[in-house]
């Protein structure tokens, strides 16, 4: 199919020979939700040479108003987010290795699978995942595209190893309460507009335009109409445990993981964050209202009542996932409550 790429190589900085350059790269998604889905049909349709796609979850009726890849049939036969894009992508272009992963994105499953990669696209739903993904990349010295949104809010920053500063950089410890679409619901067009800024991006690294890749850190505010460039050169970090000189990779370490276990004698999962944290419950209560689940709590703790599992939550950032004995599952919700 001559024509398939023909307005895509019309465009000068991609041309002939950067369509070439396209179809020869692999890129690996993790996360196959609302920027997932988008990103992996914009990498599709633009004729990368590979995809693999990491996900853990299945569809949910919720994630039809923005996750474009899904249908109803999706959702009633309750199918993995990964196999669902795969066999939908694969009708889009037959011309593209396309690989699902039904698994949790976990630092030993990173280091298999970027062997051959030549960029990391975010696209999950929580900070301990892209801070695994933000050493992997630095180890490997594979670039990667951080991408974020909640309500009607957006980021996004694209991260060159050896070239700009890393999210570690930048943030230096995982942020456990930020909010999540669980808890600040979200509106497709700020998911599209994240969507946009990662996938420019990934087309400039996919040809090899580093003059062209973006060096600023990038937020928007669709609904107050609000746009933001903050530059970030300055913020390289020589003593950063993940980029600097001495690095150590502490996020792909187990002991700055997320813990999980099953209490014992009880259908309950415990599920303590990397770091004690100390959270503000009473602003947790407030958005859990909002959402109107039943709830209870006291200066310690916050107890709250969602469909067949009941989590309590202390103010140190463990969580007892009640009702569940499945640990992938009980992390899934903390991460929708907590970020």
């Amino acid at each position: 199919m001559t024509e398939r790429y023909s307005r895509q190589t019309l465009f000068p900085p991609i041309g002939q020979a950067g369509q070439e350059k396209i179809g020869m790269k692999h890129v690996l998604m993790i996360g196959a939700g609302a920027l997932g889905s988008g990103n992996a049909e914009v990498m599709v349709r633009a004729g990368v040479g590979k995809l693999t796609i990491v996900d853990r979850d299945y569809i949910e009726e919720s994630n039809l108003q923005r996750q474009q890849l899904y249908t109803e049939e999706d959702v009633y036969e309750k199918l993995p987010k990964a196999a669902a894009a795969e066999k939908r992508l694969r009708a889009i272009n037959s011309n593209v290795t396309i690989r699902a992963v039904i698994a949790d994105a976990t630092p030993d499953l990173l280091d298999e699978l970027v062997q051959d990669v030549d960029l990391i696209l975010d696209s999950t739903d929580n900070f301990e995942t892209r801070m695994a993904i933000n050493d992997i990349s630095q180890k490997h010295h594979i670039p990667w595209i951080y991408g974020a949104c909640v309500g009607s809010f957006g980021m996004s920053l694209t991260i060159i190893p050896g070239k700009t500063p890393c999210l570690h950089c930048l943030l230096k410890k995982i942020p456990i309460q930020g909010m999540t679409c669980d808890t600040g619901g979200i509106i497709a067009p700020a998911v599209q507009m994240v969507i946009a800024h990662q996938a420019a991006e990934a087309l400039k690294i996919l040809v090899e335009d580093w003059d062209a890749v973006r060096t600023t850190f990038t937020s928007f505010d669709l609904w107050r109409n609000q746009y933001t460039n903050i530059k970030i050169t300055k913020a390289k970090d020589e003593g950063c445990l993940s980029c600097g000189e001495a690095r150590t990779y502490p996020f792909l370490q187990n002991e700055n993981l997320m813990k999980t276990t099953v209490l014992c004698g009880r259908d309950t999962v415990q599920v303590r964050p990397p770091t004690k944290q100390n959270l503000d419950l009473s602003h947790l209560s407030k958005q859990m209202q909002l959402l109107g689940y039943p709830m209870k709590g006291n200066p310690y703790l916050l107890s709250v009542d969602m469909e067949s599992q009941r989590i309590v939550i202390f103010n140190d950032g463990r969580a007892l996932i009640h009702g569940t004995k499945d640990l992938a599952q009980a992390k899934a919700i903390y991460n929708r409550l907590l970020g």
